[in-house]
């Protein structure tokens, strides 16, 4: 098991060095290139040995904040979330197990959201669960039709 270097010397330098080596001028593009890779997969493709998950947040909610694409950035990470709980769609029937993996997803969903927009990720996750998506509704992006409607973006 390696140790954790993530945190060691200049992390946001080194994180940012990684997105242009890999050809993208900043961490949206590089994540938006992979709309449903989850946030570990990303810090895995861009070093697995020293950069986590949490940087690579932090990074897309600094670039969200600056271009006012915050509510973009939360749909995207509800696409992520979804695809990695919920890879064949929204379940046909919300049994206790399906009701269970979309509360999970949902929650996970919660917590990567800033104060600013937990309120309104909120109501969007009660929305879900209480008029269901079609059965199998796998969003690919944070530009999905009914994620809009969720969550119509509002900045300036």
């Amino acid at each position: 098991m390696s140790e954790d270097r993530s945190w060691e010397g200049n992390w946001k330098v080194r994180l940012y060095e990684r997105v242009r080596e890999r050809g993208y001028t900043s961490l949206t593009a590089f994540a938006e290139a992979r709309p449903t890779a989850s946030l570990v997969a990303l810090a895995d493709e861009l070093g697995a040995e020293d950069i986590n998950a949490v940087q690579v947040f932090s990074g897309l909610v600094a670039e969200a904040e600056r271009s006012h694409q915050l509510t973009r950035l939360v749909r995207g990470q509800l696409v992520r979330e979804l695809s990695q709980l919920l890879p064949n769609g929204w379940p046909a029937v919300l049994d206790d197990a399906n009701r269970f993996e979309v509360a999970h997803a949902l929650a996970r969903w919660s917590t990567y959201t800033p104060e600013t927009h937990q309120e309104r990720v909120d109501q969007a996750g009660d929305a879900l669960m209480a008029t269901p998506p079609p059965p199998g509704w796998r969003p690919l992006g944070p530009d999905d039709e009914l994620l809009r409607t969720l969550l119509p973006d509002d900045e300036a």
